[in-house]
């Protein structure tokens, strides 16, 4: 299916501008036939801050960033490019009752995470606004679509199996990190549970995964293993003693019976002291167990002439993803929609 056919540019409100949220809006300035209508901003700091000063833009949009929700919905944008790091139900249901298509990184996929109360106010705000809520990224998105496509070269399909297996030590959040894992005594009750409830967004698009094979997963599992450190490494923004978690490796599955038909999960590490229950591949791998066997690994490069840190090259890999849908999502009818309902989503060309 082609790019939908637009009459204007279509109007879009950037939400944040973290180290996602930046790139989205960088993004929504370079292409022509999108336009800002408004920036949210999440810290008191930025309001009324020009949305080229938030994002490295040359010259100055206009546009001012503000903390007024009413005020940002009431805008009339055909969407909203979505990027805090989690998500405000409060805040969807608002822009969705007021026809604002939203395309989010924010841990959402299906919603199949959501509470079935806040999942039941998703859908009653898209069939109020007419409005769609659709959600990717890298890992999980982009991932998840390789792995699907793949699929289509398979007489049959056992299982499809995906890893972010990388070094996280340039993510600089350590608050994400702790979360997962990383710093903490692996002995530490609960510590498993906790990492799954922060990765559950995983576990959402291998559902997703298994529904696009026309599956019904009669079970998730989840399984996690800690890695600790054998030295300190300081990273800067946080510190990762011996003994500490260095390494997690987990995943989420999807269960047909006792057959394990997706997984979706990571082989992460931290640190300069730690080896890894299996070699890191620095990118996702993916992998179709069937006939044939298929397995590509993606890795995330900068070109020649790229002078930021490789931080800013992950953080372009999650944010396009849900910025490239807008045309799509603007398009789709209303309510949830995923990366199996869409047709592909491409970056332009640069001509």
């Amino acid at each position: 299916m082609a790019r939908p056919a637009l009459d204007r540019p279509l109007r879009v409100i950037q939400w944040t501008t973290g180290n996602i949220g930046r790139r989205s809006l960088h993004a929504i300035l370079a292409r022509p036939d999108l336009e800002l209508a408004g920036v949210f901003a999440h810290g008191a700091d930025k309001v009324g801050i020009d949305a080229a000063d938030l994002c490295g833009w040359p010259e100055p949009t206009g546009v001012l960033a503000t903390d007024d929700v009413a005020a940002l919905a009431a805008l009339g944008a055909d969407a909203c490019c979505y990027n805090p790091l989690w998500p405000s139900i409060d805040h969807l249901v608002v822009l969705l009752e007021n026809g604002v298509n939203v395309c989010t990184s924010a841990a959402w996929i299906t919603g199949g995470k959501q509470s079935p109360e806040d999942l039941d106010r998703i859908r009653r705000a898209c069939a109020a606004g007419g409005s769609s809520i659709f959600g990717s990224g890298a890992h999980p998105g982009m991932t998840n679509l390789v792995g699907m496509v793949l699929s289509g070269s398979c007489e049959r399909v056992d299982e499809i199996r995906i890893t972010e297996s990388v070094d996280c030590s340039t993510y600089e959040s350590a608050g994400t990190q702790t979360a997962m894992g990383f710093s903490q005594d692996p002995a530490t009750p609960g510590l498993a549970e906790s990492v799954r409830r922060e990765s559950e967004v995983f576990a959402e698009s291998a559902a997703m995964m298994a529904d696009a094979l026309g599956v019904t997963l009669d079970r998730m599992t989840f399984d996690v293993e800690f890695t600790a450190a054998t030295g300190d490494s300081d990273l800067g923004f946080m510190t990762i003693p011996a003994g500490t978690v260095a390494g997690v490796m987990g995943y989420h599955r999807g269960w047909v019976g006792e057959r394990n038909v997706v997984s979706v999960g990571f082989n992460w590490t931290m640190g300069q002291h730690v080896v890894p229950p299996k070699p890191l591949a620095h990118g996702h791998v993916i992998q179709v167990f069937g006939v044939p066997n298929m397995r590509t690994v993606i890795h995330c490069l900068p070109p020649r002439d790229w002078t930021e840190g490789f931080m800013d090259l992950g953080m372009i890999y999650t944010a396009m993803p849900v910025t490239n849908a807008v045309p799509h999502v603007v398009a789709a009818p209303p309510g949830i929609v995923t990366l199996a309902d869409l047709p592909p989503i491409t970056g332009r060309a640069n001509v």
